[in-house]
């Protein structure tokens, strides 16, 4: 397995993972066009990253990191979107070398935390960020459309 950052000629196929996560999420509906245009401007911000794990030349996961300055830690922090992985390649460990990555990037960046939002019953992801050292907080994620 390898991790990379992603390019341009990423977008596609994440797209299509992005439909995956969505389909399974309350709050998002899949749409190939919004997705890629999504990607390519967090692709073209100097303050996010985008890794891809690849399994052989393909493609089987994602998760993306944008830095965000955190009043109450008076530091920098990463937010972190997009985790998913291939139906087909899950239970592998995929997952974790992507975190693991996107916690190596943080921190050659100074951030002083991650901080991520996961469907509430979404129950396979809410276990794999535990297991992986996560934990929930007190807050509540709030939305409104402009």
């Amino acid at each position: 397995m390898k991790i990379r950052t992603a390019t341009e000629d990423d977008i596609p196929v994440m797209a299509e993972l992005l439909h995956e996560l969505f389909a399974i999420e309350v709050d998002f509906t899949p749409d190939f066009a919004v997705q890629s245009e999504g990607l390519r401007l967090l692709l073209n911000r100097p303050d996010a990253e985008i890794f891809l794990a690849e399994i052989d030349g393909k493609v089987v996961g994602m998760c993306s990191i944008q830095i965000h300055v955190s009043t109450a830690k008076g530091r920098e922090v990463g937010v972190v979107e997009d985790v998913v992985i291939d139906l087909d390649y899950r239970n592998r460990g995929i997952g974790a070398a992507l975190l693991r990555r996107l916690e190596e990037w943080s921190v050659q960046h100074g951030l002083a935390r991650l901080q991520l939002l996961a469907d509430r019953d979404n129950n396979p992801a809410l276990g794999f960020y535990r297991r992986q050292g996560w934990r929930s907080t007190n807050l509540i994620s709030w939305m409104k459309q402009l």
